[in-house]
């Protein structure tokens, strides 16, 4: 049908009846070229995403569906766990069904090799409070009409942003499915006390000569290099131009979408220094309207983008952005080494020298020099040593450190994420962190095939007590809240370094009703420590057990700390 020119160069057609199932395209003539183009702001499509579709979003509401969540006092509470939604279920040992899918995320009662939990009930057990997952809106690079030959990607190449990905459903032919399942999806997640974070990248199209974008108003949703080429800071070949009024209003507009028919709890924006501070912060005032426990975070990086300097949506600018977290990649560097030397190291392996920038870090980055960040709190710190790109911290640690033993490398691990899960700020675990995972030393394992990709459940129950560890350190960290300080003036008054011998970053956290003290020793001897008061200590951490419940005690302020390991213990209080 005809399509009337309307106000503000918009184009209208209207239609009567019910057209629920109706598959549609627009025909666009641009100068003396038609094309065929899928509405950007369509909700649902056609396999492989091709076309889209009118749906009653009210029939993709599972049985069950409420608008509540689980409880969130505060973001400083928020632990992550990011996950790809293949890898979860995929591994031939995983005891769960639905396979690389959706659904497969929420099977309960799940078992594998020795009788460890999987998916579900393994994430429950390890008490993250958010599972954040990397993409599940449809991209272009999976096949979904031939799903039975093996097929892998993360997802960060987008086709149609506003509908999910059929390749994770059990029927991509039928629109509403990929809908209904990824709401069963997370309303189960919230059943169990889990919020779901959504990763979205609207920084770039896979394809600039197929984007729906350009088919309609070519040139515009994109920006520009001064000589007319696109711009590339993405480093896939164009950058898409959130500071046009349309490009901006979509980004918006899509965020609310998500939020509002799938009630998620946060958005996570890859490469978030490509965007504009204006678009970000618009972004997060829409969210705060809707629900201000929603968390918005990115990639904070500084982008080769066109943008004004001042104008770019990253660290250096994060004052400018108030509310808004960003990736920490000096404590990830500064843990493990720059990850792109893949031979540098950090201070769990073996660099001297690194212990003022994991001192900042550990009090949240607030005195980072300003080239380096900006956080003016607590809640704008995402700490983290490994996520789904770049070696995992396993790989890494057997790059930088070939001679040392298999032993002494899971105890570098273990000092890595005891310190990101006791710092200031938000943590975050890569999924399958917590049993070491490795990708056989792939770096970049985007599309590499399940076997390098999938979650090894074999090896979760080969490395269970260091699963129980990080377990340990969540309890930790959400039993007592001096981990979770909300203000720079909190962190002021209840955070004292003490001093330390080289290698070492040692602090104590006091409230009024306890006195902890934290000692991170990345020596590969043990150390004698003074601890800042006689008395009465437990010992909660000892660099092989972590939890609640006592170690064993000590009397006076002296304690051997063991190599390569971080010691908590908290003062008696007679």
């Amino acid at each position: 049908m005809e399509m009337s020119r309307s106000e503000k160069g918009t184009w209208t057609a209207e239609l009567t009846g019910d057209h629920d199932g109706l598959i549609y395209t627009y025909k666009v003539k641009i100068g003396e070229e038609w094309s065929e183009a899928v509405d950007p702001y369509v909700r649902a499509v056609t396999v492989n995403g091709d076309k889209g579709v009118v749906v009653n979003l009210t029939d993709t509401n599972p049985r069950k569906w409420t608008r509540n969540k689980p409880s969130l006092e505060k973001a400083e509470d928020i632990i992550i766990y990011e996950l790809h939604t293949r890898d979860l279920s995929i591994h031939p040992e995983s005891g769960i069904k639905q396979k690389g899918k959706f659904l497969g995320v929420i099977e309960e009662g799940t078992k594998g090799p020795n009788g460890v939990k999987t998916g579900l009930d393994h994430i429950k057990d390890l008490g993250v409070t958010h599972v954040q997952l990397i993409p599940v809106f449809d991209f272009a690079t999976v096949n979904e009409t031939k799903l039975n030959e093996p097929q892998y990607n993360w997802g960060y190449d987008p086709k149609n942003y506003n509908a999910p990905e059929g390749s994770y459903s059990t029927d991509p032919y039928q629109p509403k499915a990929r809908i209904r399942e990824l709401k069963e999806l997370i309303q189960t997640l919230h059943d169990h006390g889990l919020r779901v974070i959504m990763d979205v990248v609207y920084n770039h199209v896979y394809s600039v000569s197929d984007s729906n974008f350009n088919k309609l108003v070519p040139t515009y949703f994109f920006r520009y290099n001064a000589d007319g080429t696109l711009s590339n800071g993405t480093g896939v070949g164009n950058d898409t131009a959130s500071e046009h009024k349309m490009m901006r209003k979509f980004i918006v507009e899509s965020i609310t979408y998500w939020a509002k028919e799938f009630n998620l709890d946060g958005f996570r924006f890859d490469l978030m220094g490509v965007h504009d501070v204006d678009t970000m912060n618009e972004v997060k005032k829409a969210i705060v309207e809707i629900d201000p426990t929603i968390i918005v975070l990115g990639e904070g990086w500084d982008m080769d983008t066109p943008l004004p300097k001042e104008q770019k949506a990253n660290q250096k600018n994060a004052n400018k952005m108030p509310g808004i977290a960003h990736f920490n990649d000096a404590i990830r560097d500064g843990l493990k080494g720059f990850v792109m030397d893949k031979h540098d190291k950090g201070f769990i392996n073996g660099k001297p020298g690194m212990e003022d920038i994991i001192r900042k870090s550990i009090a949240a980055g607030l005195h980072y020099d300003d080239q380096l960040a900006t956080y003016q709190t607590p809640n704008q710190v995402i700490n983290y040593v490994e996520a789904h790109d770049n070696y995992t911290l396993w790989d890494k640690l057997n790059i930088t450190n070939p001679e040392a033993t298999e032993t002494e490398r899971k105890q570098m691990h273990k000092l890595a994420s005891a310190i990101v899960l006791l710092s200031q700020g938000i943590p975050m675990i890569h999924a399958g962190q917590e049993f070491m995972r490795s990708k056989e030393g792939d770096e970049n394992s985007y599309r590499s095939p399940d076997r390098i990709n999938r979650l090894d459940w074999k090896r979760r129950a080969d490395f269970n007590t260091e699963v129980e560890y990080i377990k340990g350190l969540i309890s930790l960290r959400k039993n007592f809240k001096s981990f979770r300080l909300s203000t720079p003036e909190e962190i002021e008054q209840h955070l004292q370094f003490i001093d330390a011998p080289p290698n070492v970053v040692a602090f104590t956290l006091n409230q009024q009703d306890s006195t902890i003290a934290v000692i991170h020793n990345a020596n590969r001897d043990a150390i004698t420590f003074s601890l800042p008061h006689e008395g009465e200590w437990s010992v909660l951490v000892d660099g092989k057990r972590a939890g609640l419940e006592e170690i064993e005690r000590i009397k006076g302020n002296q304690i051997t700390v063991d190599p390569l390991s971080s010691f908590v213990l908290k003062q008696i209080c007679n």
